[in-house]
């Protein structure tokens, strides 16, 4: 019985012993947690700390308020300008609020502008819309033709430049089905359009009528264009040009064809016989 109380009693000693140790172990294990812990808080502070600083970057909306905030301080005219090209594009009637909203000019806080635009011959103001306002009112190529008919002694093509978008387009197209012409004005240098209509009554005063048949024209086409290029026109053909390309192709230039003498045969019908002294200078065959 003394025996087996000696090995309890040894027992429970060797028991205390284990969990004094492994109450030492648990303590040094969470005492070297704590440190590693604390190490690397220290090195991410570091890290950060050696870190540039993000640069800051404007939204897209901070460049958009930029923008329009430098276009509302711009010039009176700057901003005119930006509106009638607006009104020019659009060819649509618009209110000052969906002018503010497509280029950001403010009519309604400015009314500079406003006042300017009102009264600008090129914007047509209904109390409510503006819209732009060309020097003639057309919308097509057929109300084109009709007025360029009204002036027979022409129209200048930059009077028509901004009536509608393609009217320029308009122009060539006619030209080439031969409604109209298109020549250069000598002292302005801009395109003037005619109309080609036969029906058309132009009255041209008898001095150019004698200067114009005073005109000796030269007979080979090269001088005719040379005339042409030192008066500032440009020459609707270029006969050096074909003429080399002819030579090229080896096509023969085409001969002159000699014009027919009116003779007067016996079949021909004769007028005024009754004064037969009017046809004795002409030979007549088998007379």
């Amino acid at each position: 019985m003394a025996s087996l109380q000696e090995s309890l009693s040894k027992f429970k000693k060797q028991q205390e012993k284990c969990q004094s140790t492994l109450t030492s172990i648990a303590a040094k294990a969470e005492s070297s947690r704590a440190r590693s812990k604390s190490m690397s808080t220290i090195t991410s502070a570091s890290a950060i700390a050696k870190s540039p600083p993000t640069p800051v970057k404007f939204s897209n909306d901070t460049e958009r308020l930029q923008h329009i905030n430098s276009i509302r301080k711009a010039p009176v005219g700057a901003q005119m300008k930006r509106v009638i090209d607006l009104l020019f594009e659009k060819r649509q009637a618009l209110t000052p609020e969906q002018i503010n909203e497509a280029c950001y000019v403010d009519m309604i806080a400015n009314k500079a502008v406003f006042d300017s635009l009102r009264n600008n011959p090129k914007v047509r103001y209904d109390g409510n819309r503006l819209s732009y306002k060309s020097k003639h009112d057309l919308k097509d190529k057929s109300q084109l033709l009709v007025l360029i008919r009204k002036f027979p002694e022409g129209i200048a093509v930059i009077d028509l430049k901004d009536s509608y978008p393609t009217v320029l387009d308009d122009l060539q197209a006619l030209r080439a089905s031969g409604q109209i012409w298109l020549l250069s004005n000598y002292d302005s240098q801009e395109d003037v359009a005619y109309p080609n209509d036969p029906r058309a009554v132009i009255k041209v005063d008898d001095d150019l009528k004698q200067l114009f048949r005073g005109i000796e024209l030269p007979r080979d086409m090269l001088d005719m264009e040379r005339d042409l290029q030192k008066n500032g026109m440009k020459p609707a053909t270029d006969t050096a040009r074909r003429r080399a390309m002819a030579d090229l192709h080896g096509v023969p230039p085409k001969p002159k064809t000699k014009k027919k003498k009116n003779e007067i045969s016996k079949r021909t019908k004769l007028t005024n016989s009754h004064l037969p002294e009017l046809f004795k200078h002409l030979n007549v065959p088998g007379s």
